[in-house]
């Protein structure tokens, strides 16, 4: 055998490894971090460390993670995908849509971790059970919960025809199934897109003078990250609003329908342990949450002067009183 052959097996058979074993040599893995949403925003980075040591991976003993953030900005996503390729890191995790297609586009041999609404609706995947190359995670089901949460606003207000919605455009699109939902509901429904803290921020002015009856937060991390300045000024235009994620009723939000996102954040954390022990992304099935819970915030019906109907009380997972 040739020298370069020999030393070509050699380097194959490393990669080959699990990560965990090459760590072994001297150097600790690394996980990068790509996030959307600004720093002072950050809800992930805790949790994640948290989670990672209860089973065993501790940063600065056994691993290493490095986060960088978009700032709300989904144009700097590719530069930071690359940051992260450039500085070696064995795996990436990130959120939503256009960071996991930054990611993709900056590696197909780092393994990828993803949180987004529609894994194979956005052509992140190739299937659910095998998602094929470098990239696997968790899938939202926005499709189908940016609609339930429709109906929902519309059985707490059945009086209410002009619903706002206030969606990100650099998520899948559910403006099909919301507009059938509307039609076979009645309702009227008024789009208001931000896909940045500054469209953000416009978006509600233009949304509290539309003289709308009440408004559905559609997913997106973008979003999600600025829904405590969302809750606020909802609360200021006296809307009655629901959100993604059961969090943000806990957080002063009207009404929140879906999964629990630190749920989610633990199946992040399961799909990084299985990869840094040899797993590769392609043969993990991208998961679905199972439990999506309904949070209705009393004090806040209280304070927007609003009665929560009976059978949706009784039907709440949580109420806060």
């Amino acid at each position: 055998m040739r020298r370069r052959e020999f030393i070509t097996l050699l380097g194959g058979a490393a990669a080959a490894l699990p990560i965990v074993a090459r760590a072994q040599q001297g150097r600790l893995p690394v996980v990068g971090v790509l996030r959307s949403n600004p720093k002072d925003t950050e809800v992930f980075a805790e949790p994640f460390r948290r989670y990672m040591k209860a089973i065993g991976w501790e940063e600065g003993r056994n691993i290493r993670f490095l986060f960088v953030w978009a700032e709300g900005r989904n144009e700097r996503a590719p530069a930071l995908a690359g940051e992260l390729v450039a500085k070696n890191v064995d795996l990436i995790i990130t959120f939503g849509d256009p960071a996991i297609h930054a990611a993709q586009r900056a590696t197909q041999t780092i393994p990828i971790v993803g949180m987004t609404d529609d894994m194979i609706g956005s052509g992140l995947a190739v299937s659910m059970a095998r998602p094929g190359g470098n990239t696997t995670g968790v899938s939202i089901l926005t499709l189908e919960l940016d609609v339930k949460r429709l109906e929902i606003l519309h059985e707490f207000l059945p009086q209410a025809r002009r619903i706002a919605v206030l969606a990100d455009p650099s998520t899948i699109s559910t403006r099909a199934q919301l507009t059938s939902a509307a039609r076979d509901l009645a309702l009227e429904l008024v789009r208001f897109e931000a896909q940045s803290p500054d469209e953000i921020g416009n978006a509600l002015d233009a949304l509290a003078s539309a003289k709308v009856d009440a408004v559905n937060v559609l997913a997106s991390p973008i979003l999600n990250a600025a829904h405590r300045l969302i809750i606020e000024r909802m609360h200021n235009a006296r809307l009655p609003t629901i959100y993604q994620f059961p969090e943000s009723a806990e957080d002063g939000g009207l009404l929140a329908y879906g999964p629990r996102v630190l749920e989610s954040y633990r199946r992040i954390v399961y799909f990084v342990d299985r990869i840094l022990k040899g797993a590769k992304p392609a043969d993990l099935p991208i998961e679905q949450p199972t439990k999506f819970e309904l949070v209705v915030n009393l004090k806040t019906a209280s304070a927007l002067s609003l009665t929560i109907p009976p059978a949706l009380l009784a039907r709440a997972d949580e109420v806060i009183e």
